[in-house]
């Protein structure tokens, strides 16, 4: 069942977004029939035989303006003495909904009217996936960067995970139309950018420092006994037994700057579905146990697949998937967190632990 806490009324939409609808959601390493129940085994998570995730015939939005939010530069109110950490939070996949995740960060009192951090000792995640097919994947990237400051300097963190849409970022901007070996022919990281949603506002205002940053995330934490992922997938076991490891290796090899590597790297990080159907718990467990923790906690995978419920493929549904919060699911050992704000639905704030 899809699981929510502490959500209050939705929040409205600037004029700019509400009209703002990606026409189907068909992510990397699709197709995933919309008749695929959680349980129905459909070979999901597998590659099919000469995949590459440049072969997604997926809409691209092409506009030429941004969403900017007026954020108030005023100075943070000074530390707050605490007995211990304050109340953890994660973040499913914003990309690029700037508004939706100002919002959203606001109805959880993470934020206060200006957008600057209200929340004290809070600690707060961003599970990945920061830009394309939204129309400010930028701005998000700003505000998380901003927000960390700010965070810190009153006893809190907000921090942030790898998502395979910065593997993509980066590998775009960095190797261009290098071709690189899929596997299944030529690909190029340019052309995989563009066919899963890459936005030309977000390449034209890519800086440096947003490179930087996003090279040294980590791929993996462990938080008060979550581990939290991007990806619903196995493939962080081939990078080391210890999230100290894993995280080493993937920025070992992002710093290696190999086209191939960064690639194989991005291609593994498009898996999905590890968790859903039969040997979802099994899989589960087999991160449990190497990194420790009680549950899987990811994005990546929207909820309405994950259950079986997608919108229109023509975009006139304008209810679109309801998803109120997260997902519990694989006998309650993951937690899934990307409502599906591409596809119209909610871009997930939630206050962890969740009751079971």
């Amino acid at each position: 069942m899809t699981q929510g806490a502490g959500q209050g009324p939705e929040a409205v939409r600037t004029e700019t977004l509400r009209d703002f609808r990606v026409p189907a959601y068909i992510h990397e390493t699709g197709p995933y029939p919309p008749s695929a129940a959680p349980g129905e085994a459909a070979g999901v998570g597998e590659e099919p035989e000469g995949y590459t995730p440049t072969q997604r015939d997926l809409p691209v939005i092409n506009r030429g303006d941004t969403v900017q939010v007026v954020m108030d530069p005023a100075a943070v109110a000074a530390p707050q003495p605490a007995d211990g950490p304050g109340p953890l939070y994660v973040v499913g996949d914003v990309h690029g909904y700037l508004d939706q995740l100002v919002a959203a960060l606001q109805e959880q009192g993470l934020l206060d009217a200006a957008g600057n951090w209200s929340a004290g000792t809070a600690r707060l995640w961003f599970l990945g996936d920061f830009t394309d097919r939204g129309p400010d994947g930028i701005g998000v990237i700003d505000l998380v960067m901003r927000l960390s400051a700010e965070a810190a300097a009153v006893g809190g963190y907000c921090k942030a995970l790898m998502g395979n849409h910065e593997l993509l970022l980066l590998g775009a901007k960095r190797f261009g139309d290098t071709p690189v070996n899929s596997g299944a022919g030529t690909a190029t990281f340019q052309a995989a950018w563009l066919l899963n949603g890459g936005q030309k506002t977000d390449m034209d205002r890519l800086q440096d420092h947003h490179l930087q940053w996003m090279a040294r995330l980590d791929a993996m934490e462990q938080v008060d006994g979550h581990l939290l992922v991007h990806s619903d997938t196995t493939a962080y076991l081939d990078y080391g037994d210890s999230i100290e490891a894993v995280n080493d290796t993937i920025r070992e090899t992002l710093t290696r700057n190999d086209a191939d590597e960064c690639w194989d790297l991005f291609r593994k990080f498009t898996r999905r579905f590890a968790f859903r159907d039969e040997g979802g718990a099994e899989a589960a467990l087999s991160l449990l146990d190497t990194y420790g923790g009680t549950r899987v906690v990811h994005g990546h995978s929207p909820i309405p697949y994950l259950l079986g419920e997608v919108g229109s493929e023509d975009g006139e549904d304008a209810a679109g998937p309801v998803v109120e919060g997260p997902h519990l699911y694989a006998d309650g050992l993951a937690i899934a967190m990307d409502g599906g704000v591409t596809m119209a639905g909610k871009l997930l704030v939630q206050q962890l632990p969740l009751d079971s």
